[in-house]
């Protein structure tokens, strides 16, 4: 296992979704504090459900306060350059498929290392850090989860800890931490720059 390669994605992961709570609580009008908050829930949150779902003592982002500031600071230089920002919203998109990769194998990673290697707990675990922080993020601001109505996005995270789930244990830690980012990634990708979009019952 490359403890280095898992700690640039957690970086990618809590910097990519920092930016996307503080540019969303921006376009809703929030105060500073509101664009702050809406930053770090949106990084951490889905690392606080997971470690909570795994039985940890104390969840990594309180555990280890730099998260949190990491993600203040990125909300600052969000807020500071937030008009060059808007205009390169396409590439805070591709930023977010980074962090949704890197959370969904961060997520399945820690549950096998803490005796959850089931396949259904592991897709859970992946899948609740990917996407749960964007979760929180859209509730506070009294929206439906973007990842329930648009955009294939959880689909992707279900995905990438799937294959995770699968592999682990045929293949090295490492490979497998590879794949499940790999898959995610492509999948997010291929859905960002192709506009596809799940299907959704027609009420007409």
């Amino acid at each position: 296992m490359n403890p280095d390669f898992i700690t640039v994605m957690e970086w990618i992961g809590t910097i990519a979704f920092a930016v996307s709570g503080a540019v969303v609580a921006i376009e809703k009008e929030l105060d500073y504090y509101g664009i702050c908050f809406l930053a770090i829930i949106t990084a951490v949150g889905g690392g606080i459900i997971r470690d909570v779902l795994v039985d940890r003592n104390v969840p990594a982002a309180l555990d280890d306060p730099t998260y949190v500031f990491v993600s203040l600071a990125t909300a600052v230089v969000v807020i500071v350059f937030y008009k060059k920002i808007k205009k390169i919203s396409h590439l805070v998109s591709v930023a977010d498929a980074f962090g949704l990769a890197a959370f969904t194998a961060v997520g399945a990673q820690v549950a096998a290392f803490t005796g959850h290697p089931a396949v259904y707990f592991t897709i859970t675990a992946g899948v609740l850090t990917g996407t749960f922080g964007g979760v929180l993020r859209d509730v506070f601001v009294q929206e439906i989860p973007r990842c329930f109505r648009r955009e294939v996005y959880a689909a992707a995270s279900i995905a990438g800890a799937t294959v995770y789930g699968l592999i682990y244990g045929h293949v090295t830690i490492t490979g497998a931490l590879y794949i499940s980012f790999g898959v995610t990634l492509a999948i997010r990708l291929v859905a960002i720059f192709k506009d596809l979009h799940l299907g959704k019952v027609k009420l007409d």
